[in-house]
């Protein structure tokens, strides 16, 4: 019995997710499916590798939505580079309209949460917000971290 056939079977997220990591480190479109597996049952990780998968139409068709759709997911369990490709999703309009705001308080999670370029890009955009509605997305920020304890 392979190991596949276990994991398929069995529906491991972790297993799912790093057999698709695996995959994805080397043939796509395999990736994609166990990624995907992983992705439904929760696991953030794979959820951010599918949105970059969708980002750049490895193993899929490139398709800004779907990959704003599993960074949103992974995203709003903590993922930081998610937390960060969803700004960027937000600042450049990919795949959804853009939107400023919702850049910057996707850049302000990510750089919380330690991924240094968030900062940089956070930066980037503050000039195109007056200091209120930066006020306004800091205390939104700091609100989503009570509801998600800190992650």
């Amino acid at each position: 019995m392979s190991n596949e056939y276990i994991i398929m079977v069995f529906g491991d997220m972790e297993a799912q997710y790093i057999l698709g990591l695996s995959y994805y480190r080397g043939e796509g479109v395999e990736a994609v499916y166990w990624l995907e597996q992983a992705a439904n049952q929760g696991d953030a990780d794979a959820q951010y590798y599918l949105g970059v998968s969708y980002a750049n139409g490895e193993g899929v068709v490139k398709n800004y939505k779907q990959a704003v759709y599993w960074y949103e997911k992974a995203a709003n369990q903590g993922h930081a580079d998610a937390q960060n490709n969803l700004g960027v999703c937000y600042e450049f309009g990919k795949g959804v309209v853009q939107n400023y705001q919702t850049a910057y308080f996707w850049y302000l999670l990510a750089s919380a949460n330690g991924i240094e370029k968030a900062k940089d890009n956070m930066d980037r955009i503050a000039q195109d917000l007056s200091p209120s509605q930066q006020i306004e997305i800091q205390n939104r920020a700091t609100r989503w971290f009570g509801h998600n304890n800190g992650r």
